[in-house]
């Protein structure tokens, strides 16, 4: 026992060596600074959002309510699903104004209000101390555990006071990681490869011991649920089992989503650490696989630690490697936790001294007057040391809150009331990043209301339940009214907690927002910094609102101090090769420019509020007054608007000038297909009324013809009438299909029956011309959509060209169907000449009817062909001729089937 006493805690140090070893050889290896900002170390350095409280607590939660621990999976999955719309405008508005932080970033919105940048950085700081304290529970409990084989002593006297040097632990950590430098946007590359390497050994370390206990202990995943079936668990693996309904999992999913996108690591890693926007693209896949893979043995392991009857299933990653004898294992899943609790501590604590420095000290300090831009204090240890006492503060809440609570409340219980706190960022900058209209007094109303709500809902009933207040307080509510329950506020009833308290704070976070901006009247910083920030893509340009007047000597003294000689050199060598080649001018007056980028490079040391103090305090005269701030916001953007509609106005005329050309162009190919039909038509009509008239006046001026002669005479009249018919009916209705008016009669018909009433119909012209009419039907009948009528003449119109074109006296006709799945192809071909290769085409024209080598003309109209193919594309087949086996041409028709061949119908 002593061993393991001294062995564990042993690796635990050697293995945080590790992680402090691999950041600092990425720090250090300039050689691999290429490859340390990959796509897949952004996209591992997101697993931050897997801390300790899911890596234990969620199999704790499984244990309990089943599925119900998926919303806190699904939420990220679909929030990085958005990544294109949210985290992209956010990381071009980041690296725009050199943003550091949440609080900056709400703070740079609205008008560079200190006061909002204040009031985000306690939210942070109230709303993350449940997780920070879930990170000192999970990993104390573990190590207790480990060593002691018993769960809970992390919760005894300070002597042994495990949580208490975990905490210690986790401080020094944090402090040698994340405050070895001022700037706040600077990457810390190493570090990002730490968190991805933990983040990779913690997501194989959950594979491996969920498949040691689905495979291992219970030799198949089918024998574990077929166990935990028989043991009454079956409730587990349904969504009725999980004692929520469909509006907690909503809800729960929108504050999960949230909190991933706007939680201060989150914000770290995603935003502030990203060099290139291109890795979101893989990220947005590749980070739901990730929470996909980590999830995977979540609800096994919460039935298996049912099954062995582990009362603590926040514990049961572990516990069951122990009951297993596999203590290698268990020593590295504890060792997994210890990485999941460590990467949140280190980016959380990192980000919140950047919030805590930026947003709350430094202010404080200028407007005390304590911190004064020509003071000889050098300001970046003071920063830096109010971040390292920060870190220590941070930790020792954290501490504090798991004294007091933390034993009461399960690790995911806690988890999520830091979720919620987070998720309040989200309404003031979702809005602020598309809504011009938001301003700084909505947002504070917005932003307090909400965190007033979490504080109300969530965070005091956590200490009812310890006994730190009255009991009655959830009960009854405050006062005996029922209405102020915080469980169940204004009658809302039925919800988890933790989705009542999402409802509440986020309405009335967003309603505040609204309303407060829409009855209160925006600065004139705040109008300049919503167009900068809703049009980041295609801002303005902000030296606009510059009218002081500073001497460059006074900046490069002010950025000396706060950012270092050497970068304020190349910062400023830069400016004077824009502007005065040659010698930098000190004394001269900085214009707008050299301001804003000096403000900017303040920014990402010190925060956007405080460095607009700083350079405001140098100042000799005013910034542009709110007047005059208006009449340019004004100006520029009605020249914006008026661009776009130019631009917008000129893409639409482009696009009219086109469509018009199309259109002429077609109306030009009408107008010459309209003549040459015309042309065609009376060429084809007159031909007929030739013969008619010419040989009716031979049988008028001639009385004394012969009989024989006039019947000859009066049936080539006949001939040519029914001629003429022919042509007339085939030209109205070729003009009625081409103009839509056609009436079809679709539906079920069966092709066999309508090909063999068209084979009877056609037998006098087959005896006339001495042709034998052969047919292959199969044995099932083919029911295709079609109009029966139209369908015959198809087939009739074909069997009569095929007849027109047999060889004399011995001519052949064969008919053949056949069902190629999706489609019932028609075949008709006969023994003639054939039709050449280039005419194939052409041959389906209006009056088109080929001899030239063939024969001579046939009889017909020419449109026949036409008129086939286009009765059967309003069918939704086509038609097309090709090479026939018998050695002439083969029509072949293609029609859809209305049903398997199987039944049939009749016509």
């Amino acid at each position: 026992m002593i061993i393991q006493i001294m062995l564990v805690p042993f690796l635990a140090l050697l293995y945080l060596a590790l992680l402090f070893g691999i950041a600092a050889w990425g720090d250090r290896t300039g050689a691999m600074r290429m490859r340390l900002d990959g796509g897949w170390t952004y996209t591992l350095s997101l697993g931050v959002f897997v801390t300790a409280w899911t890596y234990f607590g969620a199999v704790g939660q499984a244990s309990v309510a089943g599925v119900a621990f998926l919303p806190i999976f699904l939420g990220p999955t679909l929030a990085m699903f958005c990544s294109t719309f949210v985290l992209h405008k956010m990381l071009r508005i980041a690296k725009a104004y050199g943003i550091t932080s949440i609080a900056d970033f709400l703070a740079a919105r609205y008008g560079k209000s200190s006061r909002l940048g204040g009031l985000a950085t306690i939210v942070a700081l109230v709303g993350l101390m449940p997780s920070v304290a879930t990170q000192l529970k999970a990993v104390a409990m573990s190590l207790d555990l480990l060593v002691s084989s018993k769960a809970g002593a992390g919760i005894s006297g300070i002597a042994q006071d495990t949580a208490l040097y975990v905490a210690i632990s986790l401080a020094f950590l944090s402090i040698l990681f994340g405050t070895r430098q001022l700037d706040a946007t600077e990457r810390h590359q190493g570090l990002m490869l730490a968190i991805a390497f933990e983040s990779l050994v913690k997501l194989l370390i959950l594979l491996a011991v969920g498949c040691f206990v689905v495979w291992g202990i219970y030799q198949s995943p089918s024998s574990l649920f077929r166990q935990a079936t028989d043991a009454g668990l079956a409730d587990l693996l349904t969504f009725d089992g999980t004692g929520s309904t469909g509006a907690d999992w909503l809800l729960m999913m929108l504050s999960a989503g949230l909190a991933f996108l706007f939680l201060p690591r989150q914000f770290q890693v995603s935003v502030i650490e990203n060099k290139d926007p291109i890795h979101l693209a893989r990220a947005s896949w590749a980070f739901p696989a990730y929470l996909l893979l980590a999830g995977l043995f979540v609800l096994p392991l919460a039935l298996a630690s049912r099954l062995q009857g582990i009362s603590d299933g926040d514990l049961a990653i572990l516990h069951l490697p122990l009951l297993a004898g596999a203590h290698g294992l268990a020593i590295a899943v504890f060792l997994g936790g210890l990485s999941a609790a460590a990467a949140m501590v280190v980016v959380e604590t990192l980000a919140l001294a950047t919030m805590v420095s930026n947003d709350l000290v430094v202010p404080i300090l200028l407007r005390t007057g304590r911190l004064h831009v020509r003071s000889p204090q050098d300001p970046t240890r003071l920063v830096l040391a109010t971040r390292r006492i920060t870190i220590v503060l941070i930790t020792t809440l954290g501490y504090v809150f798991f004294r007091l609570v933390g034993k009461d409340h399960g690790l995911a219980d806690l988890g999520m009331i830091s979720l919620v706190a987070a998720a309040q960022f989200g309404p003031p900058i979702l809005l602020g990043m598309y809504w011009r209209d938001a301003n700084r007094r909505g947002a504070l109303v917005g932003l307090l209301l909400g965190f007033g709500t979490w504080i109300y809902t969530l965070l005091l009933p956590t200490f009812a339940v310890s006994g730190m207040l009255d009991p009655g307080f959830l009960a009854v509510g405050p006062w005996g009214i029922e209405l102020l329950r915080p469980y169940a506020l204004f009658a809302v009833d039925g919800l988890h907690p933790v989705a009542h308290a999402t409802l509440w704070s986020l309405l009335l976070n967003v309603l505040g927002l609204v309303l407060g901006s829409l009855l209160t009247h925006s600065t004139g910083l705040d109008r300049t910094q919503a167009e900068l920030f809703v049009d980041v893509w295609s801002r303005a340009d902000a030296t606009r609102m510059w009218r002081g007047e500073v001497r460059v000597r006074d900046l490069v003294g002010l950025l000396q101090r706060f950012i270092g000689h050497e970068r304020t050199s190349v910062l400023f060598a830069a400016d004077q090769q824009r502007l005065h080649p040659g010698s930098l001018l000190l004394d001269s007056r900085a214009d707008a420019r050299l301001v804003q980028t000096a403000e900017r490079q303040l920014a990402r040391a010190v925060g956007s509020a405080s460095a607009r103090a700083l350079i405001g305090s140098m100042v000799k005269g005013e910034l542009i007054g709110s007047q005059s701030v208006m009449e340019i916001l004004d100006e520029t953007s009605q020249l914006i608007r008026y661009s776009r509609e130019l631009e917008r106005k000129s893409a639409e005329l482009e696009r009219a000038t086109a469509d018009l050309r199309n259109a002429n162009d077609r109306l030009r190919e009408l107008d010459q297909m309209k003549d040459d039909f015309m042309a065609t038509v009376s060429h084809e009509l007159r031909t007929p009324l030739t013969s008619i008239r010419a040989f009716s006046e031979i049988v008028r001026d001639n009385p004394d013809l012969t009989e024989e002669e006039r019947e000859n005479f009066m049936g080539i009249v006949t001939r040519e009438s029914e001629r003429l018919t022919r042509l007339i009916n085939d030209i109205l209705d070729l003009s009625k299909i081409e103009a839509g008016r056609m009436r079809w009669r679709i539906m079920p018909v069966s092709l066999s029956t309508i090909v063999k009433d068209a084979a009877s119909a056609v037998q006098p012209l087959l005896r006339e011309r001495d042709a034998k009419l052969t047919m292959s039907l199969g044995d099932q009948d083919v029911l295709v959509h079609a109009d029966p009528d139209r369908l015959q003449q198809v087939i009739l119109n074909l069997i009569s060209n095929a007849c027109k074109f047999v060889n004399a006296d011995s001519g052949h006709v064969h008919l053949s169907m056949e069902q190629d799945g999706d489609s019932v192809r028609l075949r008709v071909e006969d023994d003639g000449p054939g039709v050449p290769l280039e005419e194939r085409e052409a041959i389906f024209g209006k009056f088109v009817q080929l001899s030239d080598g063939m024969t001579d003309k046939p009889e017909g109209t020419g449109l026949g062909l036409s008129i086939s193919r286009q009765i059967i594309e309003a069918f939704g087949g086509s038609m097309h001729v090709e090479d026939s086996s018998l050695g002439g041409a083969a029509f072949v028709a293609t029609l859809r089937p209305a049903r398997p061949a199987a039944q049939t119908a009749i016509v």
